[in-house]
């Protein structure tokens, strides 16, 4: 049994190892634009996880809902500095105008219902 234990951990060990010289070496071979989508996602990901702190499901949405329109936010900024689409940079402009005021109004309601 310990010898399976062993053996076990080892085999979790090395795949774990391997994953992670995977990641970085994806991570490494990331491109500026990619970099900064990932960098944006994960912020936004470990913010709306903060939500779930609030024992009041409006202040936990308001939370998450400002985590992730400002992760909306940060990728439209990464489609402006790095995309190249007309389209898609016009899109990228609609996103930051329409999601900003959103934050600035559940930030508001924070302020008067936070406890």
């Amino acid at each position: 049994m310990k010898t399976l234990s062993v053996t076990l951990l080892l085999s979790v060990l090395t795949a774990s190892g391997a994953w992670a010289a995977d990641y970085m070496h994806q991570h490494e071979a990331m491109t500026p634009a990619q970099q900064s989508y990932q960098q944006g996602m994960t912020a936004m990901h470990e913010k709306m996880m903060d939500g779930l702190k609030a024992q009041d499901a409006d202040v936990a949405f308001a939370q998450g809902m400002i985590a992730h329109h400002q992760g909306a936010i940060e990728m439209a900024k990464t489609e402006l500095q790095y995309g190249k689409d007309p389209e898609m940079q016009k899109l990228a402009r609609e996103i930051i105008a329409a999601q900003q005021p959103e934050i600035d109004r559940m930030q508001e309601w924070l302020k008067t219902h936070q406890k």
